[in-house]
């Protein structure tokens, strides 16, 4: 009876073990995803800027050049 109660016990320790990993595991794909659209974002930031940037550079530089 006692090896019977033991053998529960550790089955329900089991089952919580497993259900709390795969909490742990969607927890952290869920900030991966997250990290990575962040990331995504910040670049597609940089991006805009380096274009508005480069453009403002050659308005710059393109009226010097038909002076020329």
């Amino acid at each position: 009876m006692f090896n019977n109660t033991n053998k529960n016990r550790q089955l329900k320790t089991e089952i919580i073990d497993t259900i709390i990993g795969y909490d742990d595991h969607a927890k952290n794909k869920n900030r991966q995803q997250l990290s990575k659209r962040i990331l995504e974002a910040r670049r597609a930031i940089e991006k805009h800027h380096e274009k508005k940037e480069l453009n403002e550079n050659l308005d710059d530089y393109w009226p010097i050049a038909e002076a020329e």
